[in-house]
């Protein structure tokens, strides 16, 4: 009933958000998602979503594991069969999986039969005490707080059955080897189908001789105002200097006072399918991806939004946090800002220079294709650990 609860609230906050047409489509997919055939593998990836989180941590990460021998599938934790699946896997990932009866039977299961289980995450969301940091808990309805209230999955990380974790970024798999885990990294990573989409969208994108500049920001959900208020002040400097800068905002967004008498030079749009995605962010010249830094729930999040406009060559300038430090060349592949002066500095080098732009956005474009691909990627060690418990597990039958 939990569960139910929970997506129906959901359901209200797409409708509310994205309106009948598009928060429809939205809910009809969590629907049918229900009953999507899940195919016999080693491997079950159990999610408790359909957005991009779940896209990039059971869809992508799937995929990866096939493309490097071990077979993998992938389904929803509403699935009516979820607890039936027991003794037809080897390895169980949980990712934001609700603790709920049917979850719990599974559970009870997989220890019976001595199988592997793994906890996923790739956000904060798994311990209720960081919800503070949440710009998006305040706008949540009363329904969908329910699903955060012992934090997501936060009693499968507790059971001391559960001695692996998969994650994202460092900075979370820091805080989860504080639980005694071990935990493997295994970065998000763009789909075979991703790449497809974003070579065709540069074959039909045209040079262009144009003066204007236009720096997009794609914060796909509700929850980055705080994010992007740390860059308002500096993005209405560059706009009060430089009358040919256009913002291109994705995605629903409060800009604050700071850009009102820009209006006329901000461009917004809803949320889109993946195949629009990657063409819009094609559009811009500029991509950025502002967070606080020492937030502890900004920090735990992944480089996606730099990789995603790599693919289709376009330079990012990125908040300093650990992840974007890891992931960015500083000035080579892309420009880490810590301060506003630094925001400044390095976005105005990229409005005013146009060759810069071009081969920074050459360099990010190889640098996703090399570490960011499921087709060319692996995660060594994940792999490797994978690989010996299904081998010990056929051993036995």
């Amino acid at each position: 009933m939990k569960l139910w609860i929970i997506k129906i609230g959901k359901a209200c906050s797409a409708l509310k958000n994205e309106g009948v047409i598009s928060g429809g489509k939205r809910v009809l997919k969590s629907f049918f998602a229900l009953f999507h055939k899940v195919e016999s593998a080693d491997v079950l990836i159990i999610t408790g979503g359909l957005g991009d989180s779940a896209r990039y941590r059971a869809t992508h990460v799937a995929e990866e594991l096939r493309l490097n021998s071990v077979s993998a599938s992938t389904t929803v934790q509403d699935n009516p069969f979820l607890s039936q699946y027991a003794k037809k896997f080897v390895v169980f990932v949980f990712h934001r999986v609700l603790y709920t009866s049917s979850v719990k039977k599974l559970i009870d299961d997989i220890k019976r039969h001595n199988k592997i289980i793994i906890f996923e995450t790739d956000d904060l969301v798994f311990d209720k005490k960081y919800l503070e940091h949440m710009d998006m808990w305040k706008n949540m309805n009363v329904f969908e707080r329910r699903q955060y209230e012992n934090g997501v999955g936060g009693e499968i990380l507790a059971d001391a059955y559960v001695k692996h974790c998969s994650t994202s970024t460092t900075y979370l798999a820091e805080i989860l080897q504080k639980r005694g885990k071990k935990v493997f990294i295994v970065q998000n990573k763009l789909s075979i189908e991703d790449v497809k989409i974003a070579e065709e969208v540069l074959k039909q994108r045209k040079q262009s001789n144009k003066k204007d500049v236009a720096i997009g920001y794609f914060s796909g959900t509700k929850s980055h105002d705080k994010d992007f208020a740390t860059v308002a002040g500096v993005l209405a400097k560059i706009m009060q200097k430089h009358q040919n800068v256009k913002l291109f905002l994705a995605g629903p967004l409060n800009v604050g006072k700071n850009l009102e008498e820009y209006e006329n030079r901000i461009e917004r749009i809803p949320y889109v399918e993946r195949d629009k995605h990657f063409a819009n962010i094609a559009s811009v010249d500029i991509n950025i991806a502002p967070l606080e830094i020492g937030n502890p729930f900004c920090e735990s999040k992944s480089e996606l939004k730099f990789f995603e406009a790599g693919i289709v060559g376009v330079p990012t300038v990125a908040a300093a946090t650990q992840t974007f430090c890891e992931a960015i060349e500083d000035g080579k592949d892309g420009f880490v800002a810590s301060t506003t002066d630094e925001w400044y500095e390095k976005l105005e080098k990229l409005i005013t220079d146009s060759n810069l732009r071009q081969k920074m956005g050459s360099a990010t474009k190889k640098t996703t294709e090399r570490r960011y691909v499921t087709k060319k990627g692996e995660h060594n060690e994940y792999l490797s650990f994978l690989k010996q418990k299904i081998e010990d597990n056929h051993r036995k039958e």
